[in-house]
C-alpha cells in the first residue's frame, strides 16, 4: 500500500467506532454520511488487506485486526491534529486572543489548573475568562462570544458539539449541628426533595443537575436561591439550611467540618464535565490546546 493513499478519515472512522461503539455512531460523531462512511472503511480494508469490521443489522463493530490496528489509527489522527495545531501557530499573529466561558465549579477548582499549564506552553496568547452558569456559557457561545466553554449542565444544545473532560458528583451537606448528621440511616431521595434547600440559580449546572435528579419527587421550595457556590457553603456552615454542591465545593470545609457531607440512599448525583464549542466537530488552534490540556491533567 502506498502511504500517499492512506486516507486520513477513513481512520477517524476507525477510531470512531472504537470510541462510539458502532460505524453509524462514528460517522455521526465524524459529521460523514452513513453511506460515505462505510465505502471509506471498505477501501481501507481492502487496501490494507484485512478485514476491520464486523457488519450485522444491529451495527458494525470491530474485528480483531481491526482493534489492533485502531491503536495505529488513534495515533496517527492525534499526531496528525497535534501537526495541525502547531502549523496553525506558526502563522497565528503573536497577539492571539482566546475567550474562555465556565462555569463556577470548573472557573474556581480546575480551570486555574489548566490554564497556568496552558500558559506555560503558549505565553503568546491572552485568554479572557468569563464565569458564568452553564446556560449562559451556551448563550456566549451561540453568539460568538467566547471561544470554548466549559460546562456541568448534564446536557448540551445540539447546535454545539462537546467532549467529556472530567468528572465530579454532587454532595449533600449540612450544618455540624444538623440532625441528619446523628442518624444512623441514610437520607431518602423523597426526603431530600421535600426538604428546603439553598441551591443555585436556575441556569446553573448544579442546579440543572440536582432538579434531573429529583424529576418525580414532591419538591420543597428553596429557602434561597444564591448565585456562587462559596456563598451557600457559607451559609450551610452559617446554619441556614441544607444544600447539595460539588465534591469540589466542599472539599475543604468538609476537611474542617465547618459543613457535614450525608449520603443520599437510591440518588446518583455523579456529573460530566464538558468542554463545548461551535461547530466543526474538530476544534483546533488555542482552545483545543486548552481541552487537550484538561482531559490529560485532570485526575
Amino acid at each position: 500500500m502506498d502511504l500517499r493513499s492512506l486516507d486520513l478519515g477513513a481512520l477517524e472512522l476507525l477510531v470512531g467506532v472504537d470510541d462510539h461503539g458502532s460505524l453509524s455512531a462514528a460517522a455521526r460523531a465524524c459529521g460523514v454520511a452513513q453511506p460515505n462512511a462505510s465505502r471509506s472503511v471498505s477501501r481501507l480494508e481492502r487496501q490494507l488487506g484485512v478485514p476491520l469490521l464486523k457488519r450485522a443489522t444491529v451495527g458494525s463493530t470491530l474485528t480483531a485486526q481491526g482493534t489492533v490496528l485502531v491503536h495505529w489509527a488513534r495515533k496517527i489522527i492525534d499526531d496528525t491534529a497535534q501537526m495541525l495545531d502547531v502549523a496553525s501557530g506558526l502563522h497565528t499573529d503573536h497577539t492571539a486572543e482566546m475567550t474562555v466561558g465556565a462555569s463556577m465549579t470548573v472557573a474556581e477548582h480546575l480551570l486555574p489548573r489548566w490554564l497556568g499549564v496552558f500558559r506555560a506552553r503558549f505565553p503568546e496568547v491572552t485568554v479572557h475568562l468569563r464565569v458564568l452558569n452553564s446556560s449562559t456559557v451556551f448563550v456566549s457561545l451561540a453568539n460568538d462570544a467566547c471561544d470554548v466553554g466549559f460546562v456541568e449542565s448534564p446536557t448540551v444544545p445540539s447546535t454545539l458539539c462537546d467532549t467529556v473532560v472530567a468528572r465530579d458528583r454532587l454532595v449533600l451537606v449540612v450544618p455540624p449541628d444538623h440532625p441528619w448528621t446523628r442518624r444512623r440511616r441514610k437520607v431518602t431521595a423523597e426526603e431530600l426533595a421535600a426538604t428546603p434547600l439553598l441551591v443555585r440559580e436556575p441556569g446553573s449546572g448544579t442546579r440543572i443537575t440536582l432538579d434531573e435528579a429529583l424529576a418525580g419527587y414532591a419538591r420543597a421550595d428553596p429557602i434561597l436561591e444564591l448565585g456562587s457556590s462559596a456563598a451557600i457553603r457559607t451559609s450551610v456552615a452559617a446554619g441556614v439550611g441544607p444544600a447539595v454542591l460539588s465534591t469540589l465545593a466542599i472539599a475543604d470545609e468538609a476537611r474542617s467540618g465547618a459543613v457535614r457531607p450525608v449520603e443520599v440512599d437510591g440518588l446518583d448525583l455523579t456529573r460530566r464535565l464538558r468542554a463545548v464549542w461551535r461547530p466543526p466537530r474538530e476544534l483546533r488552534g488555542p482552545a483545543a490546546e486548552l481541552v487537550r490540556i484538561a482531559r490529560k491533567s485532570t485526575p
